[in-house]
């Protein structure tokens, strides 16, 4: 993979990101509100900033869909905490990627990138994974 593959696929799962955070939002407790909007607001930066990169790589940055599938409904509090750790662990596995695809400065704001996601899917959950971004992501 590319290093402008992989900074457009993290792209892309910012942009599914920032959906899921507004249904998150949406769904939690007043007790984590201050948590989702933080998240929401990290994603918007990661966002903006890797759609920079792309232009700055030379290319086109993905557009953002109408709509994304979430991997579960989301009903209520409890579903709304497991659908934002499931974000972290997917935004961690793009940005394992990109870690491996890229070198120099983007590498190092890929690795805090993922260690950020990493950090946000302990504090959703409750428990971390012991390499999170590559295969033993939960679920998978």
């Amino acid at each position: 993979m590319s290093a402008l593959d992989a900074v457009q696929a993290a792209l892309a799962a910012e942009h599914a990101a920032v959906y899921g955070y507004g249904v998150v939002g949406a769904r939690v407790g007043e007790d984590r509100r201050a948590e989702a909007t933080a998240g929401y607001a990290a994603h918007r930066a990661r966002r903006d900033a890797l759609a920079r990169t792309v232009r700055d790589l030379g290319a086109k940055p993905a557009a953002s869909a109408a709509g994304y599938a979430l991997p579960f409904a989301v009903p209520d509090a409890a579903a709304a905490v497991r659908l934002a750790a499931e974000l972290e662990d997917r935004i961690a596995g793009v940005y394992a990627d990109l870690v491996r695809a890229s070198e120099g400065p983007l590498r190092r704001e890929a690795a805090g990138a993922l260690r950020e996601a990493a950090v946000r899917a302990v504090r959703w959950r409750g428990s971390g994974v012991a390499f999170p971004g590559l295969a033993e992501r939960p679920g998978r």
